[in-house]
């Protein structure tokens, strides 16, 4: 699997309309905390699971960073149903997203 770009244009059907949960990833090319999340973000979509990762660059995509609160990056939201089920601001490590995604 692969880490899909979000945009305004995919959200709805990337993110709210997926039958899996997705962990959309808000971040910027300029966030050091961001830069280090990628590589583990990396590393859970190549291990699969019933599950999607979206990265939203804000500086592209400030309409969805701004329509979903986003204050402060990295911002980790886990959607399931087309609903926000749990949000994580920071660098987290790769158990914790883990748990967010519910992937043992």
């Amino acid at each position: 699997m692969t880490i899909i770009e979000g945009t305004k244009e995919n959200f709805d059907t990337e993110v709210l309309k997926a039958d899996v949960p997705v962990l959309v990833d808000f971040n910027a090319e300029w966030c050091p905390p961001c830069q280090a999340l990628h590589p583990i973000l990396e590393e859970l979509a190549e291990e699969g699971g019933n599950f999607k990762i979206v990265a939203v660059d804000i500086d592209d995509q400030d309409e969805l960073a701004e329509e979903y609160e986003v204050s402060s990056i990295p911002c980790l939201v886990v959607f399931s149903g087309g609903e926000e089920t749990e949000r994580k601001v920071g660098l987290q490590p790769k158990k914790r997203l883990q748990k967010m995604l519910g992937v043992k």
